[in-house]
């Protein structure tokens, strides 16, 4: 569907608005495929060296309780507000353009950044599973990191795989997204029951449960501060609700089930790495992949084979999700012309936002080049650019949500529980911010994460005095109506 928008000032856009071609099963493994990626076949030796095993498994579940609470302003508003943008668009509703832009420019980072490194990680699985071809010309080390053109090879392939399959059309992507996830499951399920049945998996394996050299309360928090990176891609649920082919009231739900599989499948993972050997001992060898090491012990080759799958759908459906999102961000910002409206429009044939597939995709190219090492400072730096996003859409919501009793502004928004709920979200994500920022906190960024971060606000603040003039001549209503698909009603001018 196409729309006209004429602005008083003489701004004018054609506003096309996505399909509705999403099942609630695609949405839900959209979201939870983005959740889980390759860190939870590869870093559970990082987690457990953190925390132990069990400081492992309470910061992950503590984290994904939390992501659920969050969760909960996010469902309110994407059944209130069924648009392209997510946060992005609850941020312009709740506190204007300028708060919008800044929430999308650390989004946009985030979900680029962890595209590029899922593909990244598909270098460093074939590293571990076909060395023959991805450690083939070698070229240069960047913070210690080898760079290899075969690795930069696959990882370019995958790139441009998945963003063809997500400018084809994103019903094809969603449904092999969720395929890939049951696949992941499977796989998952049959190595923690394999690996505690074998002779090897032995609870004793796991102990100490806590990391000697470190508090356990600081182990634990240590944990809990990687969850916006861990579970980001449940947003992603809102990121689509334009395409939802059902009532957008389902996407609280979905939210919630989609966290709840994500942390079984960290929780499990690290189970199986703690239980199938003994992990202290394990990890003074220094091994380059723990978990494969303990599940090839407890299972075989065969093991090493499902594993590899594991995470292939975990890398494979990451790399599709944070496309679809990224690139609906990018949508929502173009209709806002906040950036090009270029991003605003839709390929002709396939009804997807194909510029801003284009763009993640021309972006990420870049970053195979630079190394891992390199990649993971900006990841980490992104950790920040959630929170803010969390924070955005969590205010926003309380400030809808009514105390039981009062009036409501909109159907189902007069709940104390919600409304507590929401002031909670708010309060997670400064306890997410004071762990990646304060001085001394177990979880603080690195000084080169501190420099990414500084450049790219930077890089937001040029782009935004640059863009300011055009800004000026399209009207609060017009951005309004070319995001949220209608003007801003009238209670939400009182929000």
């Amino acid at each position: 569907m196409t729309s006209s928008l004429s602005d008083p000032r003489g701004a004018s856009t054609q506003v096309t608005r996505l399909s509705k071609n999403l099942r609630p099963h695609w949405v839900w493994a959209i979201a939870l495929g983005s959740a889980v990626g390759w860190g939870a076949f590869v870093l559970p030796a990082d987690w457990m060296d953190t925390a132990g095993p069990l400081g492992a498994l309470l910061g992950l579940a503590i984290g994904g309780a939390l992501m659920i609470v969050v969760g909960v302003s996010y469902g309110f508003l994407a059944k209130v507000f069924p648009v392209s943008g997510g946060a992005f668009a609850y941020t312009l509703v709740g506190f204007g353009r300028t708060h919008a832009y800044i929430c999308a420019w650390f989004m946009t980072l985030g979900y680029v950044s962890i595209v590029a490194l899922n593909a990244s990680a598909l270098g460093l699985l074939a590293k571990r599973v076909v060395p023959q071809v991805a450690e083939v010309g070698y070229l240069y080390s960047i913070a210690e990191w080898d760079v290899y053109l075969g690795e930069v090879l696959i990882a370019t392939a995958a790139l441009v795989l998945f963003a063809v399959l997500n400018i084809v059309g994103s019903g094809n992507s969603a449904r092999l997204q969720f395929y890939m996830c049951l696949l992941m499951l499977g796989a998952v399920a049959v190595i923690l029951i394999g690996v505690l049945a074998s002779p090897q998996g032995q609870a004793s394996n796991m102990e100490p449960l806590f990391a000697p050299d470190t508090a356990a309360v600081a182990g634990v928090l240590a944990i809990v501060a990687i969850a916006p990176w861990a579970f980001i891609g449940f947003d992603n649920i809102p990121q689509t609700a334009e395409e939802f082919s059902f009532s957008a009231s389902k996407a609280f739900r979905l939210i919630v089930w989609s966290l709840i599989a994500a942390t079984c499948i960290y929780l499990a993972m690290i189970i199986a790495t703690a239980a199938g050997a003994p992990w202290q001992d394990e990890l003074a060898t220094q091994p380059v992949w723990l978990t494969a090491d303990v599940v090839i012990g407890a299972l075989g080759p065969i093991g090493l084979v499902l594993l590899c799958l594991a995470a292939f759908m975990g890398i494979a459906t990451g790399l599709n999700g944070f496309y679809v999102a990224g690139s609906r961000v990018l949508l929502a910002m173009g209709r806002a012309q906040m950036i090009p409206t270029a991003f605003a429009r839709v390929h002709p044939k396939h009804g997807t936002p194909s510029v801003g597939i284009w763009f993640v995709l021309a972006i990420c190219l870049i970053a195979p080049w630079f190394g891992r090492t390199a990649l993971s400072w900006i990841v980490d730096m992104a950790s920040i650019g959630f929170t803010f996003a969390f924070a955005y859409t969590c205010l926003c919501a309380f400030r809808m949500f009514r105390w039981s009793g009062q009036a409501e502004v909109v159907e189902g928004s007069a709940s104390t529980p919600r409304k507590l709920a929401a002031g909670g979200g708010v309060v997670v994500a400064l306890i997410f911010t004071v762990l990646l920022l304060a001085p001394g906190s177990p979880a603080q960024l690195t000084m080169p994460s501190f420099v990414a971060m500084g450049a790219w606000i930077l890089i937001g603040v040029t782009f935004f005095f640059i863009r300011r003039g055009h800004s000026k001549t399209v009207t609060d209503d017009h951005v309004d109506t070319a995001v949220l698909g209608a003007p801003r009603p009238q209670w939400a001018r009182r929000v």
